[in-house]
C-alpha cells in the first residue's frame, strides 16, 4: 500500500486493517480485532449523537425560554400601554378620524381644534359658527365628506325639531336644505309635505319654500316636478338667483345644457357667484356617467376651454 493509503487507514482509525495491510496481523486476528474497533466506532458514534442531541435540545429550550420571555414582555408592555391615558387617546381619536373619513396628516397647529370638533360632532352636539368657517377655509382639507354630512345631518335635525315646535316655515326651509347636503332628500320632502305653500303671504317664503322643494325632487330625480316648483318660484322672486341656480342645474342634469347656462347666467346676474356656479356644474358632471361626462365635456369645452379646463379629466379628483 501507498504510503497516502496507510495515513487514511490511521486517520480513520482502522488500525487492525492497517496492520493486516502491512503484515503485522494475520487474517484470522485481524477480523478478531476489527470486529472489537467496530463495535468501538459504534459506541462513540452514539455518544457522540446523544451528545449533540442533547446540545441541540439545550439550544432549542433556551430559544423557547428567551421567546417566551419576550413574548410575556411584549404583553406585558401591550397591557402598560394600553392603561396609557395618551395611548387611550390616540386610538380613540385615530378610529374617530377613521370613522370620519379624515386620512390625511393634520398639521399641529389644527390638531386640537380639529379632534374638538370631531369629539362635538360624534357625540351630536352642534358646531358653532367659527368652527364651521375655520372648517371651510383653514381647515377645508380635513372637512371630509363623511364630516360634512354629519354636520348637515345635526343642522337638519336641529332645524326640522324647532319647526315641530314653532310651526315656523322658515325652519323647514333650513331642514331641507341641511337635509339634501346630508343625502336625505326623503326627509326633507316628508317634512316640506306638511306646509300648505299656496296659503303662504310672504312671497319670499313662498319662493324658498317652492325652490328648496324643487331642489328635493331635483334630487329623487323627478325632473317635470323640479323645474314646475323653480319656475313658480322664479316667478314669484325674478330678482333671487336661486331659483335660477335651482332651474340650471336641472338643465344641466337632464342634457339640456344650452338652458342650463342661460338660467346660471340670469343667477349670476341676480348675485351668484361665478365660483358657485362653477361649483355646481363640477359636481353635476362629476356625478354624471361616462356617457353624459363625454356629452357635457364636449358642450363645455365648446362654450369655454379655459374655464371648463377641469372637464377634460375622466374621474373625479382626489
Amino acid at each position: 500500500m501507498t504510503r497516502l493509503s496507510l495515513a487514511y487507514l490511521q486517520q480513520r482509525n482502522l488500525s487492525a486493517l492497517q496492520r493486516f495491510a502491512q503484515g503485522g496481523l494475520t487474517y484470522d486476528a485481524f477480523r478478531d480485532l476489527a470486529l472489537v474497533e467496530r463495535s468501538q466506532r459504534v459506541e462513540t458514534a452514539r455518544v457522540v449523537r446523544q451528545a449533540l442531541e442533547a446540545e441541540q435540545c439545550a439550544r432549542e429550550a433556551a430559544m423557547q425560554e428567551k421567546l417566551k420571555l419576550a413574548c410575556e414582555q411584549a404583553e406585558a408592555a401591550r397591557r402598560a400601554r394600553e392603561r396609557d391615558p395618551a395611548y387611550i387617546a390616540k386610538v380613540k381619536n385615530q378610529k374617530l378620524r377613521a370613522q370620519y373619513g379624515v386620512d390625511t396628516f393634520i398639521e399641529q397647529h389644527c390638531f386640537g381644534r380639529f379632534m374638538k370638533i370631531l369629539k362635538s360632532v360624534d357625540a351630536g352636539r352642534r358646531l358653532q359658527d367659527e368652527d364651521v368657517v375655520w372648517l371651510s377655509t383653514t381647515a377645508e382639507e380635513y372637512f371630509s365628506e363623511e364630516l360634512r354630512a354629519a354636520y348637515h345631518r345635526l343642522e337638519a335635525e336641529f332645524f326640522s325639531s324647532e319647526f315641530a315646535r314653532t310651526s315656523d316655515p322658515w325652519m323647514a326651509v333650513n331642514a331641507s336644505s341641511h337635509y339634501r347636503k346630508c343625502y336625505e332628500a326623503r326627509k326633507a320632502k316628508a317634512l316640506l309635505d306638511a306646509i300648505d305653500i299656496d296659503q303662504q303671504k310672504s312671497k319670499k317664503l313662498k319662493a324658498a319654500l317652492w325652490t328648496t322643494r324643487g331642489g328635493v325632487m331635483r334630487d329623487l330625480s323627478r325632473w317635470e316636478e323640479a323645474l314646475s316648483l323653480g319656475e313658480r318660484a322664479h316667478a314669484v322672486r325674478q330678482d333671487d338667483y336661486r331659483p335660477c341656480t335651482l332651474l340650471g342645474a336641472i338643465h344641466m342634469e337632464t342634457g339640456h345644457y344650452s338652458l342650463g347656462q342661460e338660467w346660471y347666467a340670469k343667477a349670476i346676474e341676480r348675485g351668484a357667484t361665478i365660483k358657485s356656479v362653477d361649483q355646481d356644474v363640477r359636481k353635476i358632471f362629476f356625478q354624471a356617467d361616462s356617457a353624459k361626462q363625454a356629452e357635457m365635456r364636449a358642450f363645455l369645452l365648446g362654450e369655454d376651454p379655459q374655464r371648463y379646463a377641469w372637464a377634460k379629466t375622466r374621474v373625479k379628483p382626489a
